[in-house]
């Protein structure tokens, strides 16, 4: 069975907060602990999950979300060096509500390989330490930053596709309470979907980028990653 990053971090309020260390990679290797952290918002944290975060020696925070978003919800590391606010998409950019999770992901990914190429590599320029990349959930644009990132650290693309699908218990808790508030049952069932995270969706997109740009290495490099930060991102990542 494939591997899976499930060292599920308290950071205080934060609700799926994983260090993905310990994820296989080839050569017998493995991610290094610490080395790499997907989470949600952490507008949530707590005076002590602040503190969690900076005793994880964490050196670079990537958030990924919009502008509008970090100004609703503003992060608490927002004037802090460590913090980069990297969006992966442009005002421009439309939604549309009929595509799959996957689809929506590869629009994502074919509509802008260079904010794409420019998060991943943020991780890889990031001073020694701990990096952690989040965006509102933790599961969608975060997810496919670090999917990339792992992807080109040498992790299968069946052991990215079991890390991305999954989400810690109180994630799945609070899912529930928001779907319950909710009384018509096609906009549940909706939302509900919108709160997937399956590995057929990932290998979807890991797939769509093997067909198209010949793998993520080739993706990134179209999106613009040197040479020097391939090499950075490996060697940070992998033990």
């Amino acid at each position: 069975m494939p591997g899976t990053g499930r060292i599920h971090l308290q950071w205080p309020n934060c609700l799926n907060v994983r260090d993905l260390g310990g994820l296989p990679t080839s050569g017998g290797r493995q991610i290094a602990g610490g080395a790499l952290i997907r989470s949600d918002n952490l507008n949530r944290l707590t005076e002590a999950g602040v503190n969690a975060v900076r005793k994880a020696s964490v050196r670079r925070i990537i958030d990924v979300r919009t502008p509008q978003e970090c100004e609703a919800y503003p992060s608490p590391f927002a004037s802090d060096p460590l913090y980069r606010n990297l969006p992966l998409s442009r005002p421009g950019d439309i939604y549309d509500p009929t595509l799959s999770i996957d689809q929506d992901y590869i629009v994502m990914l074919d509509r802008n390989p260079d904010l794409l190429a420019a998060a991943v590599g943020a991780i890889a320029d990031a001073p020694a330490g701990g990096v952690v990349v989040h965006c509102h959930w933790g599961k969608d644009r975060a997810g496919n930053v670090v999917a990339l990132a792992l992807s080109l650290a040498g992790v299968d693309a069946e052991s990215v596709a079991a890390d991305y699908a999954v989400l810690g218990d109180r994630m799945r808790d609070h899912v529930a309470e928001q779907l319950a508030l909710i009384d018509d049952p096609t906009e549940r069932n909706q939302l509900a979907e919108l709160f997937t995270a399956r590995p057929e969706t990932m290998l979807a997109v890991l797939k769509h980028l093997n067909d198209r740009y010949g793998g993520v290495e080739q993706y990134l490099r179209y999106g613009g990653l040197s040479d020097n930060q391939v090499n950075a991102l490996r060697g940070r990542l992998v033990s």
